[in-house]
């Protein structure tokens, strides 16, 4: 190790930013802390992007939380998942105990307890906060075949019936409304339709039908449908200055985990749409922390992966910072990690031949320091971390092991009561609390089948008594009494029907790079 003076020297130089910045620490050079020497990150580069990895247990969701309350004191909005359910405590003051109070001297923190302006969300309604849906159609085919486990021939085969809904004006709100398209294509009558769309067969329409019948009996209908969650809710600023911190609770669909981590995906999707170019920005417009980021990246095709690749490397334009949260480096592409500037590295385990081999590849990773990083990596205790980040000139700043702050607010669900009230108290609550169910694909098509069905024949007359009369020339029927057809047409179904054909045939949903929809706000 080199002198640790000049080590100290080096770190303490190149973590001097002049602008506003985030505060991770005090630098620790030999097992000692020194408070002097501060480890931060400028609010400017935190739409860089970035890692935060680390085993069980070694307080990446301490980090988490300390970050995401200095990026709300900074004006920030923050997005995150709570997948322990343990981070709704940033609402409200922590409490401080010995231990606590220890940490803040150590690393020269003022600590005071304090609670952040914060939104609740949960997936479908399921745990408490304000339920967020999307329609089939924003989330697309690509995401969708994500989370049904299709091959890519089915991928590409749920496009066709996707490109299908959009050309025939088929709003797909809701998961009744994809299943019924199928249903429609793959019966008697829809078979010529069938036909048009080229590459589709019976089969594979089949297959997926019966995977989506299957995912919605896991009681998957609840996250998707109206109204439909508009991520322009995630950017908002309190009264008071402070960033909002969205907080999506997600414990109660932990056994669904390639659900929500593709479900978080069409969040980020979404937001790449609607966001305009900002370039570089004094403080991010959000922050946007991606937690269990390797369900999202399991059994993902290169088509998929490459998506990835490309909205994170364009959304930093938008204004938007992610951090991918995971146990290891490796978790995440290389194509990924190369944009990620910022790393918070919390210890690795080194247990097995394949935890060597990670451990070796993160070091890999890292610039020359004056430490021995395969020896720290697997000796950092909880609630300490190896931290580089990009300069306030784009340069990464030179590797420093750091003790991490303590957070300010509660280090522990927030109290139910207190939940319910944040709940109930919450702008959103009304507008997204209760589900909608409007005329979609699925109310379409029933009217339609059911317009085309002809009329019941009359029962036939009994005969008459007495010797039948020679039958009269028959008369065309009076304007006031229209055949069958005429009824069909003057029909309200039938008109809304054509009123939706003319207004959206020829004019296809614009889909982006996972398939998502544009919508005009």
């Amino acid at each position: 190790m080199t002198d640790s003076t000049s080590q100290l020297d080096q770190i303490r130089s190149g973590y001097a930013f002049e602008g506003p910045a985030l505060d991770f620490g005090a630098a620790v050079v030999d097992g000692t802390a020194h408070p002097d020497v501060p480890v931060r990150i400028p609010l400017a580069v935190m739409n860089r992007h970035g890692l935060v990895a680390g085993a069980t247990g070694t307080g990446k969701t301490k980090t988490l939380q300390l970050m995401a309350e200095q990026l709300s004191t900074g004006g920030v909005p923050v997005f995150l998942a709570d997948i322990k359910g343990d981070l709704s405590g940033l609402a409200s003051p922590g409490v401080s105990n010995d231990r606590l109070a220890s940490r803040a001297t150590d690393v020269g923190q003022t600590w005071e307890a304090t609670g952040f302006p914060t939104q609740l969300l949960t997936l479908g309604g399921l745990g408490k906060g304000t339920p967020i849906r999307s329609t089939i159609t924003s989330f697309g085919p690509t995401l969708l075949s994500k989370v049904l486990g299709l091959n890519d021939t089915q991928e590409s085969s749920l496009g066709l019936i996707f490109h299908y809904a959009d050309t025939k004006g088929l709003l797909l709100d809701d998961l009744k409304d994809l299943r019924e398209v199928i249903t429609h294509l793959t019966s008697d009558e829809g078979k010529a339709e069938l036909k048009t769309i080229g590459g589709l067969s019976k089969a594979t329409a089949g297959v997926i039908l019966r995977e989506l019948v299957t995912f919605e009996n896991q009681g998957a209908a609840a996250f998707f449908g109206m109204p439909e969650f508009d991520t322009a809710d995630l950017l908002q600023v309190g009264t008071d200055g402070r960033g909002v911190i969205s907080c999506l609770e997600l414990p109660a669909v932990q056994d669904r985990p390639a659900l929500f981590s593709t479900f978080l995906m069409w969040l980020l999707a979404d937001l790449f749409h609607d966001l305009p170019e900002v370039g570089d920005v004094d403080k991010p417009k959000l922050v946007f922390f991606f937690d269990e980021a390797h369900l999202l990246f399991d059994d993902a095709s290169d088509a998929f992966l490459d998506a990835i690749e490309q909205t994170v490397r364009l959304i930093r334009s938008k204004g938007v910072g992610v951090f991918f949260v995971t146990q290891s480096p490796k978790d995440v592409p290389a194509g990924v990690l190369g944009q990620l500037g910022n790393r918070v590295q919390h210890a690795l385990r080194a247990f097995t031949p394949d935890d060597a081999k990670a451990l070796k590849a993160a070091v890999s990773t890292y610039p020359r320091s004056g430490y021995d990083l395969q020896a720290l990596l697997t000796q950092l205790g909880t609630g300490e971390a190896v931290v580089t980040v990009l300069s306030e000139t784009g340069a990464p700043t030179p590797v420093a092991w750091t003790r991490m702050r303590a957070p300010q607010s509660l280090m522990a669900p927030t109290p139910d009561a207190e939940l319910d009230r944040l709940v109930a108290a919450s702008p959103l609550t009304a507008r997204y609390a209760a589900a909608q169910d409007r005329e979609s694909a699925y109310e379409k098509l029933k009217a339609a089948q059911q317009a085309s069905e002809p009329a019941p024949s009359p029962a036939p007359a009994s005969a008459p008594a007495e010797k039948p009369q020679k039958p009269e020339k028959p008369q065309k029927p009076e304007k006031d009494d229209p055949g069958l057809v005429e009824q069909v047409v003057q029909s309200s179904a039938f008109r809304s029907m054509l009123r939706s054909a003319g207004t959206q045939i020829g004019r296809e949903i614009t889909r982006s790079l996972f398939g998502t929809a544009r919508r005009r706000r």
